[in-house]
């Protein structure tokens, strides 16, 4: 009897804890991410739709920039997750594309600017945790680990530019290339 009494015990404990978490977020996260919403958004009304569209453009007609340099200001002027939103602003063909390449700029940049994914520096410094044990400056390693990133992140966008096309065959479709702004 005592194990099935456990047992219950047990089950509605994790929702409980479940429960707790939510709370945590409503609290938390949540308005953090609504207040980011908003500031971009009030960016994007002051700036205008025709200069973000321009940006795009720019950022899109070139794998450098589409891949390496946005995601990684995106990351730096927003954090995680808000960084993921930029791709709203890329043609339907770039966006898995970017979506790969911005995903990960969120974890590698974030050594070196622990504000990009603050919940999850603890992996970096679990990694940094052996050089500080030996008394080195972390520095050299959250540049290394920076640098590194824009190189894998790059190659994660552009990698899956070439899956994309190749999903695009086989599905017989073919995404936009082209920004499309509604007015």
């Amino acid at each position: 009897m005592d194990f099935i009494v456990n047992l219950a015990s047990g089950f509605m404990n994790l929702f409980s804890l479940g429960g707790e978490q939510f709370v945590s977020w409503v609290t938390g996260i949540i308005p953090t991410i609504v207040m980011l919403l908003v500031l971009m958004n009030a960016i994007i009304a002051l700036v205008g739709d025709a200069a973000i569209a321009k940006l795009a453009r720019v950022c899109t007609g070139n794998p450098i920039l589409r891949y390496a340099v946005l995601p990684f200001v995106s990351a730096f002027m927003l954090g995680n997750p808000m960084a993921l939103s930029i791709g709203k602003f890329m043609p339907e063909f770039y966006k898995p594309c970017y979506y790969a390449s911005a995903t990960y700029h969120c974890h590698t940049n974030s050594g070196i600017f622990p504000h990009i994914n603050a919940s999850e520096i603890f992996i970096y410094l679990g990694i940094a945790n052996g050089i500080t044990q030996l008394g080195l400056d972390t520095t050299p390693l959250a540049i290394r680990y920076l640098l590194v990133g824009i190189v894998c992140n790059f190659i994660s966008g552009w990698a899956t530019e070439f899956t994309t096309k190749l999903v695009e065959k086989q599905q017989g479709k073919k995404l936009s290339r082209e920004l499309k702004v509604a007015h």
